[in-house]
């Protein structure tokens, strides 16, 4: 089987708004919705797994009903940091899933995923052990130590930007946090950080300049326009 963890655990303090932003609405519907039919569409995801905040859990249970979202297994608390809420979650995937199973973890606030970036990110997993959606680097890119000026360039060639889904095998997934925690790892990112920090490689699969995080109000403007050409046009997929 091939699994999503999507880790939608956190308050969302930089959309400034009372409603964490992954129940933001947009059209009528939360942003965490249009993430799950991202992987509710796709033929290759078997089940979907949701780390929310808590006191959230029975919002987030009649959300997936309105929204026939019926891949969902299980809605799990979340913990203090991502890498404790990715950890509450695999616990109960592992209790219920194979350990050959694909796992892949996904942000709750990235909820423009197309449909080719699973597909893709599912092959490379398959053939190299993990897989990590990442895009090249398009901006000049500056070496701060204070945030306020640079005088070091950094050649852009040699940057990638990571973005989720990061997958790897259920049984390799533990195995992995495990190891970091007897390391003393903690609250480390990203899988693919937790990855590099126990001394692994990663390997890259192609992500999407449309597959981004709302972390902020213009990013959530961003999405809004995003989702009104969408539906304007009647398009389900990027065009890019």
């Amino acid at each position: 089987m091939n699994i999503a963890i999507i880790t939608a655990a956190g308050t969302g303090t930089r959309t400034k708004q009372i409603v964490p932003k992954q129940f933001l609405n947009v059209n009528d519907k939360p942003i965490i919705i249009y993430t799950l039919e991202c992987f509710q569409r796709h033929p290759e995801i078997d089940a979907i797994y949701v780390a929310i905040l808590e006191g959230w859990e029975g919002f987030m249970e009649l959300y997936a009903k309105q929204f026939h979202i019926t891949k969902l297994k299980g809605i799990v608390k979340g913990g203090a940091t991502g890498q404790e809420s990715i950890e509450k979650v695999l616990e109960v995937v592992e209790r219920e899933c194979a350990p050959t199973d694909l796992v892949m973890i996904h942000d709750g606030s990235r909820p423009y995923l197309p449909q080719r970036v699973i597909t893709e990110n599912i092959r490379v997993c398959r053939e190299h052990g993990n897989a990590i959606a990442a895009i090249d680097t398009k901006e000049a890119m500056l070496q701060t130590d204070d945030k306020i000026k640079s005088n070091i360039s950094i050649d852009r060639e040699i940057l990638y930007r990571t973005q989720t889904p990061h997958t790897m095998r259920l049984k390799d997934m533990m195995d992995l946090h495990r190891e970091a925690a007897e390391k003393g790892i903690t609250g480390s990112v990203a899988t693919c950080t937790l990855l590099i920090e126990c001394g692994y490689t990663v390997w890259f699969s192609h992500g999407s300049d449309l597959n981004f995080k709302i972390t902020s109000m213009e990013d959530l403007m961003i999405f809004r326009a995003l989702v009104a050409v969408m539906d304007k046009f009647n398009l389900e997929e990027e065009t890019e």
